[in-house]
């Protein structure tokens, strides 16, 4: 929080000063905690409580590290993601093996080692730097007190106050930029490593696919059982009243027949445009002649005039054409609710084992993911084959949207 009008002092938020004071005893904990265990721990290892040693002291800096992380949200505001507990295992000789390759645990002992420095810099700034600036502003009067014969010269007061006064403008720098690095230092060793990162990343991706998947087949269903079997009994019922025109007693009744027969010509119609529109989803046959055959059709269709560039030299797999093709669809389906624009542009290229697909228009910009525009599930559903989705429009227009995947699962 910062307040232009106001002191220095005010441009630090509340939680950046307790961090700096209350950490320090934190951080010399931690500290002395790392340090301590790679010391007993290099003095065991040759002993046969070298290994049991380890693996208590890398469960015990997990518990410091969960602290640390704790304090760092609630006073830096800093979340940081809680990493995957260490896996149960059946022995107690399995479990110590995770422990000892849990890089979790490492990161967490590397993180109280080099938090030392940085909680005793933090309280230096924080505290230290703040009363020598006092006692240097406030010089001539010390001086005076403590001696009352003495006359320093009237330079050698400007200059301690100026001093002081200097310093004491660079505090709230200094305790910003500890905070800056306490909180990077936090985001790098005490969240989850980067693979366990992927994995959380792809399991909700893929978690939000198959529930999307599955909503989609239960409506499916639904669709099915309401309309397209409802056509259907109501065609066969038709059907049947023909049939009975057909063999009355007094002879075959034309008129009814005919209006039948046109009856169940109309249902028959019906039902065919519905099974093509329920069926349409699920594999877009365009797509058997690849994304050079199928985007141009998906353009073609478009209420927005769309100019295409294709360069297309790798054909990806047959999933990753599917997300392309319903991302292209999606986008330039926005692009025509949305966007208010006249034109728009779809490129699409593939090699080096990705494919890139980006949509452009001249709208009025604005765009962004939860601002109703499908944006976000868009790229829930890209997430879940290991794609990425780039949104790039400011207030105003122009907007491009750039989806990003790889050829191959």
């Amino acid at each position: 929080m910062t307040e232009r009008g106001g002191g220095r002092y005010l441009s630090v938020r509340g939680g950046e000063w307790a961090f700096a004071v209350a950490g320090l005893p934190l951080a010399l904990l931690g500290g002395g905690y790392a340090f301590a265990v790679l010391y007993a721990g290099a003095l065991l290892s040759l002993t046969v409580l070298g290994l049991p040693f380890v693996v208590a002291a890398l469960l015990g800096a997990r518990g410091l590290g969960t602290l640390h992380r704790r304090l760092v949200g609630r006073l830096l505001g800093e979340r940081v993601e809680a990493p995957a507990r260490p896996p149960r295992r059946a022995t107690a000789f399995a479990r110590g093996r995770a422990v000892l390759t849990d890089p979790v645990a490492w990161r967490a002992l590397l993180y109280l080692a080099l938090r030392l420095p940085l909680g005793v810099a933090g309280f230096a700034a924080a505290v230290v730097l703040p009363l020598g600036c006092g006692w240097l502003i406030g010089f001539p009067l010390w001086v005076r007190l403590l001696q009352p014969g003495q006359r320093p010269a009237w330079w050698l007061d400007a200059a301690s106050t100026l001093l002081g006064l200097l310093l004491l403008s660079a505090v709230p720098v200094a305790v910003r930029s500890l905070s800056g690095a306490n909180r990077r230092l936090a985001r790098l060793l005490l969240g989850p490593v980067r693979a366990q990162q992927r994995v959380r990343q792809l399991e909700t991706a893929r978690a939000t696919l198959l529930a999307d998947q599955t909503d989609r087949f239960r409506r499916l269903e639904r669709d099915l059982h309401d309309g397209t079997q409802a056509r259907l009994v109501a065609l066969a019922i038709t059907l049947s009243l023909a049939d009975d025109a057909l063999s009355p007693a007094a002879g075959p009744d034309l008129g009814r027949l005919r209006t039948l027969v046109g009856r169940a010509r109309a249902q028959t119609d019906d039902t065919i445009t519905e099974l093509r529109g329920l069926t349409r989803g699920l594999n877009p046959v365009a797509l058997d002649g690849g994304l050079g055959a199928a985007l141009p059709g998906l353009a073609a269709t478009s209420p927005v005039p769309v100019t295409l560039h294709l360069d297309l030299r790798e054909r990806p797999h047959p999933v990753i054409e599917r997300a392309v093709y319903f991302c292209a669809a999606e986008l330039l389906t926005n692009v025509a609710k949305h966007s208010g624009a006249r034109s728009a542009g779809l490129t699409a290229l593939s090699g080096d084992g990705r494919v890139r697909l980006t949509v452009r228009d001249d709208g009025r910009g604005g765009a962004a993911p939860g601002s109703g525009s499908g944006l976000t599930g868009l790229a829930e559903r890209l997430a879940a084959v290991d794609g990425l989705l780039r949104v790039d429009s400011p207030p105003g227009g122009p907007t491009a949207v750039t989806a990003e995947l790889p050829t191959r699962l």
